[in-house]
C-alpha cells in the first residue's frame, strides 16, 4: 500500500482541520478528528503515515492517507527503569512531546519525562527497526537518558526536536520556559549526546516559550516555537513564531533582524475562530508539497486537542507561511 497523493488532502482540508478517525483501540470510529497533543514529525513507513503524541507511554497513530487515522495505543510497552527517579510524581507514565526520525535502519523516538510545571525532567530515547507493532522486528528498545535537568537548573529538558543536517550531523533542540530553548549535538551512531560536555547553544528566550521545531529550507535553518499557554482548552493562548539562521547553532533572527534570544520572532500561526491555540508545529514533505502539522484546541468540540494539517508555502524572501 502506498500513501495516496496529498492533492486529495488539499481538496478536503476545511476549517483548518483534516478530517480523521479516532479510537481508543485499533478500530477506526467514523470520520472524526484525531485527538492528539504535541504531534511528532509525521513519517512514512510501509504505506502508512505515522504520528506520535503526548500520552500514556507515548500515543501512536497511523493513517493510509492523512484522512482516516487509527490509534494504536502506547508506543512503549513499559516505563523505562529510570523514569521514576527522574519524575517521581509522574506515576501514570504520561510522557510528552515526542519526536521521531529514521537514522540508518532504525527509528529514533525521543520523548519527555517530567512533571507539569517543574524542570525535574529528562529526554529519553527508544529505538526500533520498525514502527508497526505487528511487524516481527518491532520493538522499542530503551536507550536511556539523552539529557536531564533538575530543580535549580535554568533550563528544562522537554520538547525534543531532532534534525539530521545536510552534512550528516544530528542536532536536538529542546526547552520550555525558564531560559528558553537550547540546542545540543547528538551522535548519529547512538542517538545520544555527542559528549557529556559538548557545547550547548542558547537559541531563544521569551515569556512562556516552548515547543521548538528545527527545519532546514534552502540556505537557512528555521526555528519554529510556541509562546503563550497550552493545555487550557478554549482558553489556551498558544501561538507559533519562527526565526531563522544560516548556521544551525544560531543566532536566529526574525524578519526585522531581532534576535530570538532577546524576544524576537516572526508571527507564523495564531488562533482563528474555532482553531484555537495552535501548537507544536512539525513539517511534512510529501509528493513535492509541504504541510505543517499542529495540534489545536477545537472550539467546536469543547476545546479538545486535535490534529490539523495545512499547506506550507514560502515567501519570495524565504519565510514560511500557511497557505490561504
Amino acid at each position: 500500500m502506498n500513501p495516496r497523493g496529498l492533492d486529495l488532502v488539499a481538496c478536503l482540508v476545511f476549517a483548518y482541520l483534516v478530517p480523521a478517525s479516532f479510537a481508543a483501540s485499533a478500530e477506526p470510529v467514523g470520520r472524526r478528528a484525531l485527538r492528539i497533543h504535541d504531534p511528532s514529525t509525521i513519517v512514512v513507513e510501509n504505506g502508512f503515515f505515522w504520528v506520535f503524541g503526548t500520552g500514556k507511554r507515548i500515543l501512536t497513530a497511523r493513517s493510509p492517507d492523512l484522512l482516516a487515522w487509527t490509534r494504536l495505543g502506547s508506543a512503549l510497552t513499559e516505563a523505562p527503569a529510570w523514569a521514576t527517579e527522574v519524575a517521581p510524581g509522574n506515576k501514570a507514565a504520561h510522557y510528552w512531546a515526542p519526536d521521531v526520525i529514521k537514522i540508518g535502519e532504525r527509528y529514533h523516538l525521543y520523548y519527555s519525562v517530567s512533571e507539569f510545571g517543574k524542570n525535574t525532567s529528562a529526554i529519553g530515547l527508544a529505538t526500533s527497526p520498525s514502527l508497526d507493532p505487528s511487524a516481527p522486528s518491532h520493538h522499542w528498545e530503551d536507550r536511556g537518558i539523552v539529557l536531564r535537568s533538575s530543580a535549580g537548573d535554568d533550563f528544562n529538558t522537554i520538547d525534543p526536536s531532532v534534525l539530521l543536517d545536510a552534512d550528516g550531523r544530528l542536532w536536538m533542540a529542546y526547552g520550555s520556559f525558564w531560559r528558553g530553548l537550547f540546542l545540543i549535538e547528538l551522535d548519529p551512531a547512538t542517538g545520544l549526546r555527542l559528549a557529556p560536555t559538548s557545547p550547548v547553544q542558547h537559541l531563544a528566550e521569551a515569556d512562556e516559550i516552548e515547543a521548538a521545531t528545527l527545519v532546514r529550507h534552502g540556505d537557512y535553518h528555521y526555528l519554529f516555537f510556541n509562546v503563550g499557554l497550552c493545555c487550557r482548552a478554549k482558553a489556551s493562548t498558544y501561538r507559533i513564531l519562527v526565526g531563522r539562521s544560516q548556521a544551525i547553532t544560531g543566532p536566529y533572527l526574525d524578519d526585522h533582524g531581532r534576535d530570538l534570544r532577546a524576544g524576537g520572532g516572526r508571527e507564523f500561526l495564531d488562533k482563528s475562530g474555532a482553531f484555537i491555540g495552535p501548537g507544536h508545529a512539525t513539517i511534512l514533505k510529501e509528493n513535492g508539497r509541504e504541510w505543517v502539522a499542529v495540534h489545536f484546541y477545537d472550539g467546536s468540540r469543547d476545546g479538545q486537542p486535535t490534529l490539523a494539517l495545512r499547506r506550507l508555502t514560502w515567501t519570495d524572501d524565504g519565510w514560511p507561511r500557511v497557505a490561504d
